[in-house]
């Protein structure tokens, strides 16, 4: 799936919970296998509801899935979605970096615009109005 074909809504969830350290600390710590929430709550300053609720977040945005065994749920990353994400930056850069390209062209093209001088060239060395 190329960023073109995704909505914007799809898009926002991604990048929203990218956004928070916790939730890529979340993600960091699944990649290594599967972890409960409680596990997971030990380890940050928050309640435990609060864990729940930021494992919610990546869940939406299909960063992690979660799987009942007994009493806990556990979190493991989907690292196909990891990729999704890096290959939504990777098309956003492409795109950013051809309008960058296009613009370089269009200003070599633009008889009006000079190019600038290197440095050490003999123009630029040529000492400026009379000496005295």
């Amino acid at each position: 799936m190329v960023v073109d074909e995704w909505n914007d809504e799809t898009v926002d969830r991604l990048f929203h919970a990218l956004a928070d350290t916790t939730r890529r600390d979340i993600l960091r710590r699944c990649v290594r296998g599967k972890l409960s929430v409680s596990r997971l709550a030990e380890a940050y300053p928050m309640s435990f509801a609060a864990v729940q609720k930021h494992v919610a977040v990546l869940e939406r945005a299909g960063l992690v899935s979660k799987q009942r065994s007994g009493r806990e749920q556990l979190v493991r990353t989907d690292p196909d979605a990891v990729g999704r994400a890096r290959q939504a930056l990777d098309e956003l850069e492409s795109a950013w970096r051809g309008r960058v390209d296009r613009m370089v062209r269009l200003l070599a093209e633009d008889p009006g615009t000079e190019e600038p001088e290197e440095p050490g060239t003999e123009e630029n060395n040529a000492p400026e109005g009379p000496q005295r």
